[in-house]
């Protein structure tokens, strides 16, 4: 059921907020960049501003299916894949992708999140979370994403920031 229509992702609190009308109804939380925030292709980081879920991706896949190219491999993540290859960015479960709405902040040129390939997606569980660790996308828990992916409909708002919980809300209108 999509009874989400806004996501927001404080970078400051390394964690995800999901609305509906205004209403906080979750709280999950996420690792965005081992690099910090910015938008220029190659980077490694995380882009800000106002975003949308482009494409819904894994819909029935099994929890911890492995994902590469948006497609699924076959496999399902575990500690003895994970051990075969040390150092893969592990896509895990579902993938949400990002388009940018913000012409030359996140979107076209060189500041394109969608041709940067900016997921929300499923990592193992032994990554930690509240910590930024990936390569630019944003991380969750395979079992949030799961619930996650269900929740939330296409073409989903999703804004980006670095601000904390209580000072973005303060300027947020969630109309």
């Amino acid at each position: 059921m999509s009874d989400l229509d806004l996501l927001h992702i404080s970078i400051a609190d390394q964690a995800l907020y999901g609305f509906r009308a205004g209403r906080l109804l979750l709280s999950l939380p996420v690792s965005t960049a081992f690099n910090g925030v910015g938008e220029l292709n190659g980077s490694g980081c995380t882009p800000r501003g106002l975003h949308q879920v482009r494409a819904k991706i894994g819909a029935g896949l099994p929890l911890a299916a492995v994902l590469r190219g948006r497609r699924w491999t076959g496999e399902v993540w575990s500690p003895e894949l994970h051990r075969q290859f040390p150092g893969r960015d592990w896509i895990l479960t579902r993938i949400l992708w990002l388009s940018g709405l913000e012409p030359g902040r996140n979107r076209l040129g060189e500041v394109d999140t969608f041709r940067r390939y900016i997921y929300l997606h499923g990592t193992p569980d032994t990554e930690p979370m509240g910590a930024p660790l990936s390569h630019g996308c944003i991380r969750l828990r395979n079992a949030d994403m799961l619930a996650l992916f269900e929740r939330v409909p296409p073409h989903c708002k999703v804004r980006i920031d670095e601000a904390p919980y209580p000072q973005w809300a303060a300027d947020q209108d969630f109309t």
